[in-house]
């Protein structure tokens, strides 16, 4: 657990840091350092039913990878 709590701080440091740079306002870093883990939390889940439908089959056809 502490492994992903460290590396939740580092993620949202790094966003943070990037976002701030790019716009020049704290707020704006702050906003998407905090907003940006939760919109991916959502593409990440609907990536794995995705993975589930069609990668899976498709590597299934193929053998395994080397």
């Amino acid at each position: 657990m502490y492994k992903t709590l460290t590396f939740a701080l580092v993620h949202f440091t790094v966003a943070f840091t990037v976002a701030w740079l790019l716009s020049g306002s704290l707020l704006v870093g702050g906003l998407i350092a905090l907003v940006e883990p939760m919109v991916n939390t959502v593409a990440y889940f609907f990536h794995e039913q995705a993975w589930s439908r069609f990668g899976k089959a498709k590597l299934d056809k193929t053998g395994p990878a080397m």
